[in-house]
């Protein structure tokens, strides 16, 4: 019987936890998804108030799976990605994947039949434990790892190399307890990311790779569906600047950072500053009282919101994603993106010894952008 016809459920199941994971994930549905998505095919029901909660029907090509995270700002940019992608004519599964104790197995319950039915699994974060646990459960010969950001080069390169997938920001060490018990699922997962004899792994990505594991296939994310969905956006005099989320992580020290922003606000007359969506209230306020920024909390992934417009001649950033998104989403436009290296003297003592290597990378690997030298700040100000 064919995958898509009668209870053989969706062909293919995309796992998503973020907006970007979720944007990557129509990318590589408009390149390779078999039948596509086709807009203006309605509304499928929601359920609890959340787009897309219906039930997947049958005979569907591609379900994308919502496992939804508590922070606000994540889930509002989630609920309108999700908006997009029913427009697209594809089908959105939300899940309160982390709504209380229980949330997880009721999700993962729910979600077993429809895994072990689907002939092939996309998903966004290979790092995510909640993904590695859902890995276990798939029989799917075909997985597919789209962008989740800067993220992607570590996991790749880790793979290749045969290491446990640690997120590059995690400071080094011996594994916690944590790890320990979550290790032979970790272990599971990462098998069923290498391609084997019955197995097909593909990268569809944006970012550059140096080291790439034996027979895993890659494809360029060219960003080829926000150019035709979105734009070309009114480009105006002046310059935005993109913010991160280095700060809240535990990488760069808060004091350093603001420094640094003022700083390059001052010299190249940016005007607003487009937060990321983990930055806290309570930066973002010092943030505008102390440069006069304006603080944009956007609703969508940046590459969206550029590509929509208005936006500045040139966008400013640290070392991100987007630096490499952003140049292919505004192929065609005479935006130009700059990068400010980060200075060691910025990173906190808590900072992993693998950080300023690894943020060093994201710049230098970055294609088609303007290179700043680290802007000069305050010691004192310092904490």
């Amino acid at each position: 019987m064919s995958p898509r016809a009668g209870n053989a459920g969706p062909h293919t199941l995309a796992f998503v936890e973020s907006p970007v994971q979720l944007l990557n994930v129509l990318e590589w549905a408009h390149e390779h998804a078999p039948g596509g998505g086709r807009p203006g095919s309605g509304r499928a029901p929601s359920r609890d108030g959340e787009p897309g909660g219906a039930d997947t029907p049958p005979g569907t090509g591609l379900t994308l799976v919502v496992l939804s995270p508590i922070d606000p700002m994540t889930r509002g940019q989630l609920r309108r990605m999700s908006e997009l992608a029913r427009e697209e004519g594809y089908q959105v599964r939300w899940e309160e994947a982390r709504g209380g104790a229980a949330a997880p197995f009721h999700t993962i319950g729910g979600l077993a039949g429809l895994l072990r039915r689907a002939r092939r699994v996309v998903l966004g974060d290979p790092f995510s434990r909640y993904v590695q646990l859902l890995l276990t459960i798939t029989r799917a010969r075909d997985v597919v790892v789209v962008d989740d950001g800067t993220a992607t080069m570590e996991f790749v390169g880790q793979l290749a190399r045969g290491e446990r997938l640690v997120r590059w920001h995690r400071k080094g060490g011996r594994p916690g307890p944590r790890d320990l018990l979550f290790a032979p699922v970790s272990s599971s997962a990462r098998r069923r990311l290498t391609p084997g004899d019955r197995r097909r792994v593909q990268i569809f990505s944006s970012m550059p790779m140096e080291d790439m594991p034996e027979g895993v296939t890659v494809s360029a994310n060219t960003f080829a569906w926000t150019r035709a969905r979105f734009g070309p956006p009114r480009i105006t005099k002046g310059a935005d600047m993109v913010g991160t989320s280095l700060v809240e992580t535990g990488v760069v020290d808060g004091d350093r950072y603001l420094d640094a922003v003022r700083a390059l606000a001052r010299t190249h007359g940016a005007t607003r500053y487009f937060a990321h969506r983990r930055e806290s209230t309570e930066k973002l306020h010092r943030l505008a009282v102390e440069t006069g920024l304006e603080i944009v909390r956007p609703d969508l992934p940046l590459e969206l919101i550029a590509r929509r417009g208005p936006i500045g001649r040139t966008v400013l950033s640290f070392p991100s994603t987007v630096v490499h998104t952003l140049p292919l989403a505004l192929s065609g436009t005479e935006v130009r993106v700059a990068v400010c290296d980060i200075d060691p003297e910025w990173l906190t003592e808590n900072a992993s010894p693998r950080a300023q290597g690894f943020l060093s990378g994201v710049t230098g690997a970055a294609r088609d952008v303007h290179r700043l030298t680290a802007v000069t700040t305050e010691p004192a100000t310092a904490v």
